[in-house]
């Protein structure tokens, strides 16, 4: 809640006239709580998680040939109702373990900083933020989901995630509970290290998750804007960590590459890249329909094997 009645004393505390935005902001938020201002994550999440998957989830069930060779893994197909069993299972952990979270978690909200009042942030100063969430969330998450590929990790809790091994939208939040109360703590750490504007945190809650959709969509767009961010993953990038499965070593990021590289564990995926272009297949207009059905045809322990043989091997994979 603002602590100004009006726009003009909110003016003179700030010893300017309000910008547009900021002039929206307090028309809206002047007379609500901080509580239910942050409690709008919940019905962000809920429309995220529900909305943005429909077009992957259509684009699927109309099997239109121009877009179908833009998947990874053409060979499996999910019927409507595989796919809406998936988001049954999605929204029943929404309800009784991630929106139940976010009305629990406001103190640690409040704790760390998360304002709400005026001024607004300026775009860089969102931008930079968020770049800080992101880079964060990355690093912590790739830490978190390697332990969890470890045996008891995987059997006890992550072994959820992975029961689709091509994924849809709808999968992306798909996991045990453990996994959603642990990934929430890299969620976390990055608007505690650099604490924002309530605005800004409700954009990293949504293109976290909008990023999470895209990267477990099954479909490699070569139009998609992402492409341009320098050292993201991205669905392809993904893809192939469910596909290998329980047994994967690659590809543990969440968001970018970096860490993989650094730290040695995107051998397989460099490896698969590598086994294609011997067999001189070129992603262009004309065979990557052919591409995607030969990735598709290798046995995905036939992968594992290769790959693992390959990073347990001379440590050189060309």
């Amino acid at each position: 809640m603002l602590p100004y009645s009006t726009l003009d004393e909110a003016s003179a505390a700030l010893g300017r006239n309000l910008t547009v935005a900021e002039t929206l902001w307090f028309n809206y938020s002047a007379k609500k709580s901080d509580y239910y201002l942050f409690c709008h994550n919940i019905l962000f999440l809920f429309l995220i998680f529900s909305v943005v998957p429909l077009p992957l989830f259509f684009t699927s069930l109309w099997r239109s040939a121009g877009l179908d060779k833009y998947k990874i893994q053409p060979k499996v197909k999910l019927s409507p109702s595989e796919e809406f069993k998936c988001y049954k299972d999605v929204m029943f952990m929404f309800f009784f373990v991630v929106g139940p979270l976010q009305l629990v978690s406001y103190p640690s909200i409040k704790m760390i900083g998360i304002r709400t009042g005026l001024p607004l942030p300026s775009g860089w100063e969102i931008f930079l933020q968020l770049l800080v969430y992101f880079m964060v969330e990355d690093y912590t998450n790739y830490w978190i989901h390697r332990f969890l590929h470890g045996k008891w990790g995987y059997e006890k809790i992550h072994k959820v995630h992975h029961e689709y091994t091509a994924p849809i939208g709808f999968a992306a939040p798909y996991a045990h509970w453990a996994e959603i109360l642990i990934l929430g703590i890299p969620s976390f750490l990055g608007p505690a290290m650099v604490p924002g504007h309530m605005i800004t945190f409700w954009l990293w809650i949504a293109l976290r998750q909008i990023e999470a959709i895209e990267t477990h969509s099954g479909y490699n767009f070569p139009w998609t804007p992402t492409k341009y961010i320098p050292f993201y993953g991205g669905a392809d990038y993904h893809d192939y960590h469910h596909y290998v499965g329980g047994q994967s070593q690659s590809n543990f990021a969440s968001v970018f590459t970096y860490c993989d590289f650094i730290y040695g564990t995107d051998k397989g995926y460099r490896f698969q890249k590598k086994l294609l272009r011997k067999v001189n297949v070129k992603q262009n207009e004309h065979s990557y329909a052919f591409y995607l059905d030969f990735v598709s045809l290798i046995p995905a322990n036939i992968m594992f094997l290769l790959c693992n043989s390959v990073e347990r091997g001379s440590g050189k994979w060309w």
